[in-house]
């Protein structure tokens, strides 16, 4: 008998149990936007951390505290740190959820509850995984260093300058991430990258006041129409961002790359008939894992100006906004991006005002590097199929901090369903895939344990 199967076998034991404490602990709100429960549960975490041996901390920032837990075995063993967000998102709109979103409801075999899929049901079962083999064995099979952030759904604002100041207790051989839905198939992913990104406003005002559309118009400048002229040059018609330099740094994908993407399965129609689109965007010849992977987008995310009431208003407005993000591939930077955008707008609108309003950089590790393969072992041994690998997904999450500063390989394993809503009311995960979450947490520790 293998050293994981005694382990399989306590965790099989104690389905209702891990479910049961799951539910206590998603039944607390931990709302970052609004400084809700945080305290509270960052005080739980250290609790429960602390019970199950591990030398535990909450570390305070200039926001929410961090908790980082650690479990040292042996110095000659590998060391892991597993990465979550002990924060949620906001609940509203209240009237859409189907049970209150800080009750946990078991319905239709899943657990519906707020922050139940993002984030705290994925890292709970990472802490279960580790608890099961303590029970199991009295250790760990490696090193473990636990790090939870209390602001993820509010951009990570500390988290860089934490990495920074706390770089020496957080040396690892790698990062791994439970965040995030499986493939709609079910099928288990691992992640090798994230796209990054750099959120801006455009603001232009071109009069003291509206006016009336018939006495000042062709006379005074329309503010709506600078900034659509304006945005008309940042992006062709034919899906082409046209603003100079900003794809000079990217790093075209490797070999590898292309070889785990073309082993993607795809079923297009299906794809666009589930968001309820008729064509994709342009260009239109672009291949559809490349979309996401490879290349920025530009994305008009609102546009704002006169008036947008019931019925009509004959007004010509004098001021307009328009919010935009750019998502950011290998080796685009928010600071260069943000140059380029802003040379863009000094030569073709002047008037406009550029305003940055933050950013986060792309995160890469090379699919080559070792220790890929043995988490797609530890994945295949836990749900018996092997998983879908993904060079990099076009989301974003703050993996940077641990490729770029601490300058070691990240990954992302999501555990939750792929319908989990997170962000949506009615945020849910499958208790079975918590479970199984729980046993592939188990095999990961246990086959890195054996590097």
């Amino acid at each position: 008998m293998n050293a994981l199967t005694p382990v399989f076998d306590h965790i099989d034991a104690r389905h209702d149990d891990y479910v049961a404490r799951l539910i206590d602990y998603v039944k607390t709100p931990s709302i970052s936007a609004q400084n809700i429960g945080i305290r509270e549960v960052s005080e739980l975490l250290v609790g429960m951390l602390g019970k199950m041996g591990m030398q535990v901390q909450s570390i305070p920032t200039k926001g929410h505290p961090f908790v980082l837990g650690r479990y040292e075995v042996d110095p000659a063993k590998p060391t892991v740190l597993l990465y979550g967000h002990y924060d949620v998102q906001p609940p509203e709109p209240l009237e859409e959820w189907l049970s209150p979103p800080f009750e946990p409801t078991i319905r239709d075999g899943r657990i519906w509850a707020r922050g139940v899929g993002d984030n705290k049901g994925q890292h709970f079962a990472q802490l279960m995984a580790i608890e099961a083999h303590l029970a199991v064995h009295g250790t760990l099979p490696c090193n473990v260093i636990f790090l939870l952030e209390g602001e993820e759904e509010i951009g990570s604002p500390q988290i860089a300058e934490f990495v920074k100041t706390h770089a020496d207790e957080l040396q690892t051989d790698l990062v791994v991430t439970a965040d995030g839905p499986l493939h709609e198939s079910g099928r288990a992913t691992l992640t090798y990258g994230v796209r990054g990104m750099t959120s801006f406003e455009l603001r232009v005002r071109t009069a003291k006041r509206d006016a009336h559309s018939g006495n000042y118009g062709g006379v005074m400048p329309n503010a709506i129409w600078t900034l659509v002229h304006l945005l008309g040059t940042m992006k062709s018609a034919d899906g082409t961002i046209t603003i100079d330099g900003l794809h000079d740094p990217i790093i075209p994908p490797t070999d590898a790359d292309l070889a785990a993407v073309a082993a993607l399965p795809l079923d297009l129609a299906e794809y666009m008939d589930n968001i309820g689109i008729d064509r994709l965007d342009a260009p239109a010849d672009r291949p559809f894992w490349d979309r996401l992977m490879f290349h920025p987008t530009l994305t008009i995310n609102g546009l704002h100006g006169g008036y947008g009431g019931a019925g009509s208003k004959s007004v010509l407005p004098c001021e307009a906004v328009a919010k935009c993000d750019i998502r950011l591939v290998e080796a685009m930077t928010p600071d260069q991006v943000m140059d380029c955008v802003r040379a863009h707008v000094a030569k073709h609108a002047p008037e406009v005002e550029v305003i940055a309003m933050g950013g986060m950089l792309p995160s890469k590790t090379p699919m080559e590097n070792r220790w890929g393969p043995l988490l797609q072992e530890a994945i295949e041994t836990a749900r018996g199929e092997p998983p879908l690998v993904y060079p990099c997904v076009g989301g974003s999450l703050p993996d940077y901090v641990f490729t770029k500063i601490l300058g070691v390989p990240a990954y992302v394993m999501p555990y939750a369903n792929a319908d989990e809503a997170n962000h949506a009311p009615n945020e849910n995960m499958e208790i079975d895939l918590f479970l199984k979450g729980i046993r592939t947490g188990a095999a990961l520790l246990d086959r890195l344990g054996r590097a």
